[in-house]
């Protein structure tokens, strides 16, 4: 079977559909190939932030800053590592990116005008405003397309109901406090149980979900040819010119041409060749965009401050089920959690960003597989939750039974149980513990950043809002180890998105985008929404160049 189309895009992730929405905006015709059986890839799993300095959400709200400042942040951060044109294309583009979609695509977003980036007392370091997320939004607007989303992780949800960091969150975490709280989160269970009566999925949607859900709304306005089940297995070339594709189907080998060809399959994630850690990438991104785009010529920039974007995560064992991570995200910074090594010895400031935690666990141990353990009390674990472990007034019986979360009425009884020094650990909550009384950090400086603040915990009544004791048993254990959303390295492309050879030329009617290029970053993690604001943006800027309404790069 051979059809044809002037953009071929390969994958449905955050990138590819932004690649075709803007492509059918432009008058192109698309055909959009996912892998799976389901649209939307890893972003329909993740958060949703979405970083973009200078963003309209941002600047409806009076946020306004100079590309200087975040320019300034990159080169502190990234060193050696910063790519002048690329990362001028991402400022560039990231806005216009985000406009764009609000006023040609029909998305809305919301401003994250207290987040700060991650180094906040960097030179350059937006307080606020530099990130966006996707505005909640009800799945009945999808109509046929609803069963064709791919459903929120199971690990990260309530029951499949996603939960949005912020009021939505803080209100789940708060609902045996404060009755507002508990009207809020009744009415959103409620509603959740009757859209799972009848529709068997969460439809108020929120993080990712939302994202890809408007997304996938937009490009069917827009008339983008969407295909399920389509495996690429080779690039087409004519005349020196990628051409199209091969696809493996169900009905068996489809060949679709192109005029140009856009790859955004979710990279390298799960490529087995490169023992990846633990990934809460889709179980579809083993790196077929990088096989097919070596064949013709292309490259793996691997020259990156790390392979992988990290994280911090729990194996979650579930009864005749395979097991899953948890990626450990909201817990880590606020008051009265510690991590420690085997010694019982902290290693690391826990509030740090997830990708630090896991650069600073793998500094501390010489092992191939470090591990850590998060240590809590009862207080702590009832109030914030441990990992997949809901706080009150969920039970724990059975993550207690599986072996997941480790409970034990002394510290010395729970170190030995998880294979920690007693005598380490004993020695690191007391001097834990001094501190957390007069709110200094005294070892890592815990609370002392606008962004470490913002992981703590406003309401708590201590002099730090992420410190506190560990005292009230009984205490509570979950081990920890490396794992990631996803890659870092990737195909080498230019500030156009295309993808460039061996000799730094690009390759015609080939672009990247999303986790398929090399991170525009350079293996560093410098703000929550890092992945999905530049595969937004570079998906954008890859369309735009092969409908010719971008300048080539200089």
């Amino acid at each position: 079977m051979k059809t044809d189309c002037d953009l071929l895009v390969i994958g449905s992730g955050a990138a590819g559909l932004c690649a075709a929405v803007t492509g059918a905006a432009k008058g192109l015709r698309v055909i959009v190939a996912e892998k799976a059986t389901v649209y939307g890839g890893t972003t329909a799993w993740a958060g949703g932030w979405i970083w973009a300095p200078g963003n309209p959400a941002a600047q409806r709200l009076g946020i306004a800053e100079p590309l200087d400042a975040p320019r300034q942040y990159l080169k502190t951060l990234l060193g050696s590592a910063f790519d002048a044109e690329r990362v001028e294309a991402f400022l560039t583009f990231a806005p216009r990116a985000i406009e764009f979609l609000e006023t040609e695509a029909g998305l809305s977003f919301e401003c994250g005008s207290l987040i700060p980036d991650t180094y906040s007392e960097v030179e350059g370091a937006g307080q606020g405003g530099r990130s966006v997320i996707a505005a909640p939004y009800n799945a009945r607007d999808l109509g046929p397309l609803l069963h064709d989303l791919r459903p929120p992780l199971r690990e990260t949800s309530f029951w499949g109901l996603p939960i949005q960091a912020g009021s939505d969150l803080r209100a789940f975490m708060s609902m045996t406090r404060s009755p507002k709280a508990f009207l809020y989160v009744a009415s959103r269970m409620a509603r959740h149980l009757w859209d799972l009566a009848f529709h068997r999925r969460a439809m108020q949607l929120r993080n990712g979900n939302a994202l890809m859900a408007r997304l996938l709304r937009a490009a069917t306005d827009l008339g983008v040819n969407l295909r399920k089940s389509h495996t690429a297995t080779k690039l087409l070339q004519h005349d020196g010119r990628v051409s199209g594709a091969i696809f493996a189907t169900l009905q068996g080998e489809v060949t679709i041409t192109a005029g140009n060809v856009v790859l955004a399959a979710g990279g390298l994630a799960r490529d087995a060749s490169l023992a990846a850690p633990h990934s809460l990438a889709v179980p579809e991104a083993t790196g077929d965009s990088a096989r097919i785009a070596r064949a013709v010529g292309a490259r793996i920039d691997c020259k990156l401050a790390a392979r992988f974007a990290q994280c911090p995560v729990s194996i979650v064992p579930y009864p005749n089920a395979a097991s899953a991570v948890f990626p450990h995200i909201i817990e880590r910074g606020k008051p009265g959690i510690i991590g420690v090594l085997a010694n019982g010895q902290r290693f690391c400031n826990e509030g740090l960003g997830y990708h630090d935690y896991v650069v600073a666990l793998n500094k501390s141990s010489s092992e191939e597989n470090p591990v850590s353990w998060l240590i809590c009390d009862h207080r702590f674990q009832r109030r914030y939750g441990l990992g997949i472990a809901r706080p009150a007034p969920l039970p724990l019986g059975k993550l207690l039974r599986s072996g997941y979360l480790v409970r034990s009425h002394s510290l010395s009884n729970l170190a030995a149980i998880c294979g920690i020094d007693p005598q380490g650990l004993l020695a690191t909550v007391a001097s834990y513990n001094h501190d957390a009384v007069s709110g200094k950090d005294s070892s890592f400086g815990r609370g002392e950043t606008a962004y470490a603040r913002l992981q703590g915990d406003p309401n708590h009544t201590g002099p730090n809002p992420c410190m506190a004791p560990i005292a009230k048993a009984p205490f509570y254990a979950v081990k920890i180890v490396a794992g990631s959303f996803g890659a870092f390295i990737g195909l080498k492309t230019d500030a156009a998105a295309r993808v460039l050879d061996a000799e730094d030329k690009p390759i015609a009617g080939l672009y990247a985008a999303g986790t398929d290029m090399a991170s525009v970053f350079g293996g560093f993690y410098p703000a929550g929404g890092i992945n999905i604001g530049p595969a937004l943006t570079f998906g954008h800027i890859a369309a735009l160049h092969a409908a010719g309404c971008l300048e080539e790069p200089r």
